[in-house]
């Protein structure tokens, strides 16, 4: 009777640590899992143009430099939106995405006195392989990740008439696009389990984006003057987020 009774112990004893181990997996990102996150996402680039040129006027080649000028990007903040993917315990996908938000450009150097230039949409999507460091099981895990990002930059237009006058006289108009790119990209982040289903995260990325802004620009005359500058934006972006498992 009594080895019975301890025999039983024991079986709920088993049954109970099973369950456990079974919670305590089912906390942890492993393979298998996916993970939605959603949360505040900040870009800060770190800018460095060339001067404008004027490189064509009524459709004749020239190579007019304007010495001192450029242009350069502003911060800006959106709501970010990723989903992640885990092939093993370590290794995971991760698609970034985000709301899509107006991104200014002021002029720098000589053109610093007429502020914000224009504007421009950037759709850039990101897809990072990610390496997580310690077990599984962890609520802690800290990570790092190599990706490829493409940019492409839309609706841009000239914001500042005032600009465009001061560089081709009163009465003049102008339009703007930028170039779309390839890039690679690098991210370190971590993530901490809440409980099996919702975790905290905040990672740090960095892209070295580059684009070629074309103005084109009509005198009050009808002179079509064609020019243009790059910018290597090199955002460093914050993303601090919370995380859903499933």
């Amino acid at each position: 009777m009594k080895m019975q009774l301890v025999s039983k112990r024991v079986g709920v004893m088993t049954a109970g640590l099973v369950l456990l181990g079974a919670a305590g997996m089912a906390q942890a990102q492993t393979a298998g899992s996916n993970v939605i996150s959603l949360g505040w996402l900040h870009a800060t680039p770190h800018n460095e143009s060339t001067p404008l040129t004027a490189t064509s006027i009524n459709g004749t080649p020239v190579n007019i430099v304007q010495p001192g000028t450029g242009f350069a990007a502003l911060s800006a903040t959106t709501v970010g939106l990723t989903f992640a993917h885990y092939f093993t315990d370590n290794i995971s996908a991760e698609f970034i995405g985000g709301f899509p938000t107006k991104l200014k450009f002021v002029g720098t150097g000589t053109l610093e006195k007429a502020g914000v230039i224009g504007e421009a949409m950037p759709l850039s999507p990101t897809v990072f392989v990610r390496y997580h460091f310690y077990d599984a099981e962890s609520k802690f895990r800290p990570y790092v990740g190599l990706g490829v990002n493409y940019t492409k930059f839309v609706q841009g237009k000239i914001t500042n008439p005032d600009f465009v006058h001061g560089l081709l006289g009163p009465g003049s108009t102008a339009t703007v696009s930028a170039s779309s790119s390839w890039n690679p990209a690098f991210v370190v982040g971590a993530s901490y389990a809440i409980d099996e289903h919702w975790s905290y995260g905040v990672s740090v990325s960095y892209v070295p984006i580059k684009t070629n802004a074309t103005l084109t620009g009509t005198t009050a005359g009808g002179v079509v003057v064609v020019s243009h500058a790059s910018d290597k934006l090199r955002p460093v972006t914050t993303f601090v987020n919370i995380g859903y498992r499933f």
